[in-house]
């Protein structure tokens, strides 16, 4: 299958031949989508250290739209079917990555149907069957207070508000950004380690702090476009823009990157790190 990805405006030498590097993952009982293409391309040393607040803009914005033409079957790589599974997946997935949660959830959401069912929850049982996901014992507790809140506050329902969803125990504003995106389609940004590390690295913020990374990236995009940003950095940071080892040989957007370089450039060696499955067990 052929993959329709935007190439880099820059100007080559040569036209380079593409280097295919394999299809990209999708949920078990998905059909496979479009492969993904590298090109080795020419990037121009270009710096952004002078770049305008309206120049920033328009490069956040064409990042986007280009990790959007990559990505188009970018979502939410947690498995579920209603906002109390979601919610409980995401409080899971802290430390831990979303392949495991999803080995897990299925025997969770079988056992544990409402918000009831986790307020009367046999601790040890419950801690049993999560124990995998690591930290067990706190997210065992965080589950069954949560099923308490839920029933002694909302009627056993999810708020679909960011202020009472944060006032659950176990749920912050990534958590609630999760959920409502996601279960109640309300804009959000959720910035886990890779959006953080991906939007420093795109000179979009230089902060560390998450709650402020999240105002500072939501001031350049669209709030319609939040919920999938958040889906398309997590999906680029998980396959091509690694934490240790960036594929910039393989990005599809190396010549809107600041950071271009920190990883190798040829597009042999890039491809080589590009992640067609996300791992069981690196977060």
């Amino acid at each position: 299958m052929g993959c329709a990805v935007q190439r880099p405006d820059v100007r080559r030498t040569a036209a380079p031949a593409p280097t295919r590097i394999g299809r990209r993952w999708n949920d078990a009982g998905h059909r496979p989508t479009q492969a993904i293409t590298a090109y080795a391309v020419r990037v121009p040393r270009k710096s952004f250290a002078d770049e305008s607040r309206v120049a920033l803009v328009r490069r956040a914005r064409r990042i986007n739209r280009q990790l959007a033409q990559f990505y188009p079957d970018a979502h939410c790589e947690l498995d579920f079917t209603n906002p109390l599974e979601l919610l409980v997946a995401t409080i899971l997935s802290a430390q831990t990555t979303d392949v495991r949660v999803n080995m897990v959830t299925p025997t969770v959401f079988a056992k544990y149907r409402t918000a009831e069912d986790y307020a009367s929850a046999d601790r040890t049982e419950l801690e049993t069957i999560i124990q995998s996901t690591g930290f067990y014992r706190a997210k065992t507790t965080s589950l069954i207070k949560l099923g308490q809140d839920l029933c002694d506050r909302y009627g056993g329902e999810v708020p679909n508000r960011l202020k009472d969803l944060v006032t659950l125990p176990g749920v912050g504003r990534k958590t609630a950004n999760v959920v409502l995106g996601n279960a109640f389609g309300i804009p959000g940004i959720t910035v886990d380690t890779h959006f953080g590390r991906l939007a420093r690295r795109f000179g979009w913020t230089s902060s560390e702090d998450p709650v402020k990374v999240e105002h500072e990236v939501g001031s350049l995009i669209p709030k319609s476009e939040w919920t999938m940003l958040s889906h398309r950095l997590i999906w680029h940071g998980r396959r091509i823009c690694h934490s240790r080892r960036p594929a910039c040989g393989a990005c599809p957007i190396a010549t809107l990157c600041p950071s271009y370089g920190l990883g190798p450039t040829d597009p042999k060696t890039a491809s080589k790190l590009v992640k067609l499955t996300p791992a069981v067990d690196e977060a």
